[in-house]
C-alpha cells in the first residue's frame, strides 16, 4: 500500500482506523476465513492441526496461520529480525478463543494467581513508569479496584492458566526450536501501562480484544540492534521519530524484532487486550559459542600440546595497553601466536556437541504436549489403570511385538552423547510454568542408541516393536514399555479401553 503521513496525536489515529505505517514496514491486509466445519479462531484453527499426523506439519502451519496472509517464506527474508510487519485483518474474531478478559477474570478467581509472579500491575504517566505490587494472592477485588483506577495488568505465564495458550504454544515451540513464551495485557482506555522500551525477543503482538494505539522506533545506534538483553526505559526526549504508527484492533498482529522500541497506550474509547507471543531470547550465534568455545578450548588442552606451552617469561614487558602503540617484534609475534591457536581452535570444536547442549536448554525450557483426544487414548495418559472392587485394575501396560508405536510428537525428545553415558532428555514431565520442573532425563544402555535414532527418523510413521534394532525381543519390549510409561511414545491403537 502507498503510505502516508501519520499524525502522530492518538486521537488522530483513532479517528483513521486504517492507518498507515511511515515508513519501511509493511501494513499487509487481510480479510475473514472461511471457518469450515472446525469452527472459526484459534479453537477451530487448533482442531485442524490435531488432524495431522506430524508434529512439525502442525507447527508450521500453526506459524502460517499466524502470519497469513503473508507468506512465511515472505516474512522470513524480509522482516524477520529486520523490519516490523503490521497485517489488518478487519477480522475482530480471527483469535476467538485464544484468550479473553472473561479468561483473566477466571484466572484471578482459580486462587493460583499471586502479585509479582504471576501479575504486575502498572502505570505509565508523565513520563514515570511505576509498578503498583502488594503482596500475596490477586484477589478479584484488588486487582479490578486497580485496573478501574487506570492501571495496567500484566498476566505472566498465561499459559499455566490457559489450556488454550498452551497448546499455542506448545505447537509453536517446535517451529522455532526455541521457548515461545507469552505475556497478556489488560491496559484501560485512555491510559498507558509501560513506558518506551526495547527487548531481547521477538514479538508478535496479537491483539485479542478493544484498541491500542502502537509507536515503534528503529534501534538508536548499532550496538542496539538485536540486542542480548532488554533496555531501561527511555524518555520520550530519547526517541526520534516512529518507523510505524498505528492503532491495533482486534485481529489484527503487529510484528517487531528486538531492539525495535515500542511504547502503546489506549485510546480514550476502548480498553486493549492483547497478548505477546515471544522466541529466540538468547538463542544467537554468539549465544551459541559461548558453549561451543569453551567445549572446544578443553579439547585442544586435552590434546595439543601447544596450547600449554608456557607463556614467554617477559610477555608482561611488551603487552599490555601501556605497550598497545610499542613497535615490538616480539609484539607482532605473541600477536600471530594468539591468532594461529584461535584458527587451530576451530578442528577442535564439537559443533554437534555443542547443539545437542543448546537442545538440552530448549527442552528444559519447553512447554509440556498438549494432547488432543486421540494422542490421550493412545498413550499412557490415557491408560485406564484404576482402583475398583477393593484392588487395582488394568494397570499392566501390555506391549508385544506386534504392537504399533511412534514418537508422540517429534520435538519432545533429544538424545546426546554425554562423558556420563548415553542420556534420552525428553519434556512430556515439564511443567506449564517455566522451569518449574528439572530437565528429565533417561540413562540408556548405549546399545539403545540405534533404536531411539529409528524412532526420530520413523516418524510420524507406526513401527512395530518387533522392527526396533535390539538385540533381542525382550529388550525391544522392555524399551518401548519404558518410553510408553514415560509419555514418549504412543501406540497405534489404545492398549485397553475404559
Amino acid at each position: 500500500p502507498v503510505e502516508a503521513p501519520v499524525d502522530p496525536r492518538p486521537e488522530a489515529a483513532a479517528a483513521r482506523p486504517d492507518a498507515k505505517p511511515r515508513s519501511g514496514p509493511k501494513a499487509m491486509p487481510g480479510g475473514p476465513r472461511p471457518a469450515g466445519e472446525d469452527g472459526g479462531g484459534v479453537s477451530g484453527v487448533l482442531r485442524r492441526l490435531a488432524r495431522l499426523e506430524d508434529s512439525r506439519q502442525r507447527a508450521a502451519e500453526l506459524f502460517r496461520w499466524l502470519l497469513a496472509p503473508v507468506a512465511p517464506a515472505e516474512f522470513l527474508v524480509r522482516h524477520w529480525e529486520r523490519e516490523p510487519l503490521l497485517v489488518r485483518r478487519g477480522d475482530p474474531g480471527y483469535y476467538a478463543g485464544l484468550f479473553s478478559t472473561a479468561d483473566f477474570d477466571a484466572a484471578l478467581r482459580g486462587g493460583e494467581v499471586h502479585f509479582g509472579t504471576h501479575l504486575d500491575v502498572t502505570s505509565y504517566a508523565e513520563g514515570m513508569r511505576e509498578t503498583h505490587n502488594p503482596s500475596g494472592r490477586a484477589l478479584p477485588a484488588v486487582v479490578w479496584d486497580f485496573y478501574q483506577n487506570g492501571c495496567s495488568l500484566r498476566l505472566l505465564c498465561p499459559q499455566a492458566f490457559s489450556p488454550t495458550v498452551w497448546h499455542f504454544l506448545s505447537i509453536l515451540q517446535e517451529q522455532f526450536g526455541s521457548m515461545a513464551g507469552a505475556n497478556t495485557y489488560l491496559t484501560p482506555p485512555g491510559t498507558q501501562g509501560f513506558a518506551p522500551h526495547y527487548d531481547d525477543i521477538e514479538a508478535f503482538v496479537l491483539q485479542l480484544e478493544g484498541k491500542k494505539h502502537w509507536r515503534v522506533y528503529r534501534p538508536r545506534t548499532h550496538a542496539e540492534v538485536l540486542p542480548q538483553f532488554s533496555s531501561a526505559n527511555f524518555t520520550q526526549a530519547e526517541l526520534g521519530e516512529p518507523v510505524l504508527e498505528t492503532v491495533l484492533e482486534a485481529g489484527d498482529l503487529l510484528y517487531f524484532p528486538r531492539g525495535f522500541i515500542h511504547q502503546g497506550d489506549c485510546l480514550p474509547d476502548a480498553h486493549s487486550l492483547h497478548i505477546t507471543v515471544s522466541s529466540y531470547q538468547r538463542n544467537s550465534w554468539g549465544d551459541f559459542l559461548e558453549k561451543l568455545i569453551p567445549a572446544a578450548l578443553q579439547m585442544a588442552l586435552e590434546e595439543d600440546v601447544e596450547y600449554r606451552r608456557g607463556l614467554p617469561m617477559d610477555y608482561l614487558q611488551y603487552m599490555g595497553v601501556a605497550n598497545s602503540d610499542t613497535v615490538d617484534a616480539r609484539r607482532t609475534a605473541f600477536v600471530e601466536k594468539v591468532q594461529s591457536l584461535i584458527k587451530k581452535l576451530v578442528d577442535y570444536a564439537p559443533i554437534d556437541a555443542a547443539v545437542d547442549q543448546r537442545a538440552k536448554s530448549f527442552l528444559h525450557d519447553c512447554l509440556p504436549p498438549a494432547l488432543t483426544q486421540s494422542e490421550k487414548e493412545q498413550s499412557v495418559y490415557g491408560f485406564p489403570a484404576r482402583w475398583q472392587d477393593g484392588a487395582p485394575c488394568n494397570v499392566d501396560i501390555l506391549i508385544t511385538k506386534d504392537t504399533k508405536v511412534r514418537l508422540l510428537r517429534h520435538g519432545i525428545v533429544r538424545l546426546c552423547n554425554e562423558e556420563a553415558g548415553v542420556m534420552l532428555y525428553y519434556t512430556t514431565e515439564n511443567s506449564r510454568v517455566y522451569h518449574k520442573e528439572e530437565l528429565k532425563f533417561l540413562e540408556l544402555d548405549p546399545e539403545y542408541t540405534d533404536s531411539i535414532e529409528f524412532l526420530l527418523s520413523s516418524y510420524p510413521n507406526h513401527v512395530s516393536v518387533d522392527n526396533l534394532p535390539c538385540e533381542t525381543l525382550e529388550e525391544k519390549i522392555s524399551l518401548a514399555t519404558l518410553l510408553f510409561e514415560k509419555g514418549i511414545l504412543t501406540t497405534k491403537k489404545p492398549l485397553a479401553q475404559v
